[in-house]
């Protein structure tokens, strides 16, 4: 199993939500989705995990790595809603990782009111799809 995922910009935030299962074979994806945010957002990301299922050791080192490449450019990586299987447990190399009960909090805590444009897998959960669309 794979994930989905989708990137949605705000005033100086990103967030890129996750579904589906971040484990070994999924971390690919996870980091080509990574690169597809720091190319085109600006300010903090909110990894949004409502809609994943769970993780492995794997994926979690994934998301650490994200807060790495994040943190060269500046900027940071935030977890909203994480699994209820664990949190990460970042290694000394590590910057901080806020986390945020669910995304409203997060939105809450960054006052962002509407968002400006988004793409996506093309699988993405139905409920969740917007009408702007990434190729895969």
């Amino acid at each position: 199993m794979t994930i989905q995922w989708r990137y949605t910009t705000h005033d100086n935030l990103g967030i890129l939500s996750v579904a589906g299962h971040l484990g070994g074979d999924a971390v690919d994806r996870f980091t080509g989705a990574v690169g597809w945010v720091t190319a085109r957002g600006t300010g903090p990301v909110v990894l949004d995990l409502t809609e994943l299922r769970g993780w492995s050791a794997g994926g979690q080192l994934a998301i650490a790595q994200a807060a790495q490449l994040l943190a060269v450019q500046g900027r940071s990586l935030e977890l909203a809603a994480i699994p209820a299987d664990g949190s990460i447990v970042p290694d000394g190399t590590c910057p901080p990782i806020l986390v945020h009960c669910d995304l409203p909090a997060a939105l809450t805590a960054h006052q962002v009111s509407e968002e400006q444009r988004q793409w996506r897998t093309a699988d993405w959960p139905e409920e969740r799809n917007a009408a702007n669309q990434s190729p895969r």
